[in-house]
């Protein structure tokens, strides 16, 4: 059984490695009521293949009644769903999960065709998700209240857990798969329903994710997709139904979001973006700490909040750059689909374009440029390909990559 499921997803990559594309796209669709709806939008982004060029989908911007009509149905769906017992919400999560697992390949390959990252980082977005909906099995205890007996004389307190109502995700295209499963499974384990908004750059894997969830048994109207830009962002913090949101992205949108959905009393977490810092010791271990750093920084293309983007060595880089640099040009930059590949392109023309100027910016700034791969072509089939190899910018006691660089809607 095991020969036959190893041959079964060794089929499904080499198959991946060429995706295929309709022509014309195939159109996104919204998720409204339970139903796959295509948007009566005459306006839409195109998802790209950042490898290719290619055209993957039309992704809609989602109308105002489009919206309007996701947002009722949640709210009529969370009368009769938040008292439904929490072991029966439980239970379409064991469900979810399991298809999540049967369909890990699948969802893997999406990712990596719209957003670029290799196969190995795409499965690996997957699974930090699915973590989160094994973590939502457990929703008995953890929506346990408490109580406290004669906390003054003849007082006891308790406290209990309840759903809010109408919650909204608001996700970027660094983790198509993860930040969509850090938001909705838990809220409506929890009781409450759902408006997702996937990243308009990449929004297959969380359309993926809604059918499963679907497959899974979540009742119709509990979970709602809608797709689109800021006018759908202004419309979630705005619409006085949806109770609480949750944002992942850049610093610029996050405040945006924050000061527009309080103003209206939501409760909302923004997580924007980062910028990470190492300091080197002189007494580190040296293998260690150059695989670790060459994991950090340019694990994913930079596009996330843990890579790395500046490290300081404590008495000096000398002794560790040649290494360094040997490790990085070891790297392999090519099409996430293709086998032993390292490196994927950048999410899009734009965010090529600004890292290509933050590194010429810091070369002017007087740093050297002690690894350069502003210019690279990963094969000659992919000459559009939004590739930028490793980079490095030295300045005294200091080594720079700027790939996580927050764009228009960077990574947290």
């Amino acid at each position: 059984m095991m020969k036959l499921s190893i041959q079964r997803s060794a089929r499904l990559l080499s198959t991946a490695a060429v995706p295929i594309y309709r022509n014309p796209p195939s159109k996104v669709r919204n998720l409204i009521g339970g139903e796959f709806v295509e948007s009566r939008s005459g306006s839409s982004i195109d998802v790209v293949n950042p490898a290719t060029q290619e055209v993957v989908s039309r992704t809609p911007l989602t109308t105002n009644e489009e919206f309007s009509a996701a947002v009722s149905a949640a709210k009529s769906a969370f009368i009769k769903w938040r008292h439904t017992p929490v072991t029966t919400r439980q239970r379409v999560m064991f469900k979810f999960q399991e298809l999540i697992r049967r369909d890990m390949d699948k969802l893997a390959v999406n990712i990596t065709t719209e957003q670029g990252k290799t196969l190995k980082d795409a499965k690996g977005d997957v699974f930090r998700g699915l973590e989160v909906v094994e973590h939502a099995c457990g929703m008995a205890s953890l929506q346990m209240g408490e109580y406290v007996s004669n906390v003054s004389n003849g007082i006891d307190t308790y406290s209990i857990r309840e759903p809010l109502g109408v919650c909204a995700g608001i996700c970027p295209f660094n983790f198509p798969a993860m930040i969509p499963l850090w938001m909705f499974p838990m809220a409506v384990t929890c009781g409450n329903t759902f408006i997702l908004k996937p990243s308009e750059k990449d929004p297959g894997a969380a359309m993926i994710l809604a059918e499963l969830a679907m497959e899974a048994g979540l009742p119709d109207g509990v979970l709602n997709v809608v797709h689109g830009t800021s006018d759908i962002v202004n419309n979630i913090c705005d619409d006085d139904d949806i109770r609480a949101i949750s944002f992942v992205g850049s610093n610029t949108a996050g405040m945006h979001i924050y000061a527009r959905a309080a103003a209206k009393g939501k409760r909302i977490q923004t997580n924007m973006g980062a910028k990470n810092h190492g300091i080197v010791m002189p007494d580190a271990s040296i293998d260690a700490t150059l695989n670790s750093l060459v994991a950090a920084g340019f694990g994913a293309a930079g596009q996330r909040c843990m890579a790395l983007s500046t490290v300081v060595f404590v008495g000096g880089s000398r002794p560790w750059e040649n290494e360094l640099v040997k490790r990085a040009k070891a790297l392999k930059v090519n099409a996430g689909v293709e086998a032993g590949s390292d490196l994927g392109p950048v999410i899009s023309r734009q965010a090529k374009e600004r890292i290509c100027r933050l590194i010429q910016s810091g070369i002017e700034s007087g740093a050297r440029a002690v690894l350069d791969g502003r210019n690279i072509v990963a094969k000659e089939r992919m000459p559009e390909g939004l590739f930028v190899d490793v980079v490095g910018l030295k300045k005294e006691a200091r080594v720079s990559e700027a790939k996580n660089e927050e764009d228009s809607e960077a990574p947290c």
